[in-house]
């Protein structure tokens, strides 16, 4: 990671906009830099797209008022004036239709702030950002380990590798469905798509294998009776305030001991909170550990109602980084530091 931010003649490098100082202001030391990134690239680019963003507002407030009142005059004329409950149907369909046609530009918009937004920071890390990845082979491995269910359906977005401490490492977002089949009185079937998985998965491979299997699941009060899997015993957490909060299961006691110190779980604690997620699910395994969280939506622009420039939109993506990296620092100082089989 380099900054290349240019100086001016007398040496010094130029002022960043108090602005975006303070909006960045409580991100980790290694963030610091960020604001001459974002004053020098990221916020020229997204400059240049405000009128797009202006005019595609205007679109769909204008397409939200009129298609409102299409749907709801329409309604109303359709059922206590004509009598006519088809043609209220139809009034409804079109004043609705025509909302989403106004919001269209936006969604597009969105779509390309967010490349504006993510490649640059994940250029600055030496990683790779790809919004549309198709498959991700890693989620079957997430599958052979218990921390997805099965399923019969999926897509993936926002995927981003690359390395840091010489730790490999993969996010993405995964949403997988299930196909489910019931058949009425009639003999009639009928089939659906039930959301089994929404949310994000990582993988984090490191350059030793770990001695066990060691599982991190949120506390499922009644269902803990069910265990982690084969082979796996129930360990305790050196914090009794996790402890409350984690179950842990195993095949290697002494191993977990090293590996879910306090600052560890307190790590995982702040990416639930960072990712906006839960159910928070975590496997160390052969040289891998594999994170799952429920729910959350990374790397999202945020509204296009405010202007596109806003420092905060990137400060929200720097902590969603600064999660991930937390991870992957502590897990390693931890190994290094307290489990002598690990430093060989």
């Amino acid at each position: 990671m380099t900054d290349q931010t240019p100086d001016l003649p007398g040496g010094e490098p130029p002022r960043v906009d108090p602005e975006i100082t303070v909006a960045l202001a409580d991100l980790p030391a290694g963030f610091q830099h960020f604001g001459q990134v974002f004053q020098d690239e990221i916020r020229p680019a997204l400059q240049a797209r405000e009128g797009d963003r202006l005019a595609a507002v205007s679109k769909a407030r204008q397409a939200r008022y009129v298609g409102g009142a299409i749907g709801v005059i329409g309604v109303l004329v359709a059922l206590f004036v004509a009598k006519m409950p088809f043609v209220a149907f139809i009034a409804a369909i079109v004043g609705f239709g025509y909302v989403w046609w106004g919001s269209r530009d936006i969604t597009k918009l969105a779509k390309e702030a967010k490349t504006l937004l993510v490649t640059p920071v994940a250029r600055q890390f030496e990683l790779s950002f790809n919004a549309d990845p198709g498959q991700v082979d890693a989620i079957h491995k997430h599958r052979e380990i218990g921390l997805v269910p099965s399923w019969d359906r999926a897509s993936y977005e926002d995927l981003v590798t690359g390395a840091r401490k010489g730790v490999e490492f993969e996010l993405f977002e995964a949403h997988l469905e299930e196909r489910r089949q019931t058949t009425d009185s009639k003999g009639r079937s009928q089939t659906r798509w039930v959301t089994v998985f929404k949310g994000q998965c990582l993988r984090f491979e490191f350059d030793k294998v770990f001695y066990g299997r060691t599982l991190v699941t949120r506390d499922a009060g009644f269902f803990n009776r069910f265990g982690g899997g084969k082979g796996m015993q129930r360990a305790s957490l050196e914090d009794p305030v996790f402890e409350k909060i984690f179950e842990v299961y195993t095949t290697d006691q002494v191993e977990s001991r090293y590996l879910l110190t306090p600052d560890l779980m307190q790590k995982l604690v702040d990416m639930e909170e960072a990712f906006h997620g839960g159910k928070l699910k975590c496997c160390f395994d052969g040289g891998d550990m594999f994170i799952t969280l429920q729910g959350g939506n990374l790397f999202e622009p945020g509204t296009m109602f405010k202007r596109l420039d806003d420092p905060d939109r990137v400060r929200e993506l720097l902590s969603d980084f600064a999660a991930v990296f937390n991870i992957i620092d502590s897990v390693v100082a931890n190994r290094r530091a307290q489990d002598p089989r690990a430093r060989g």
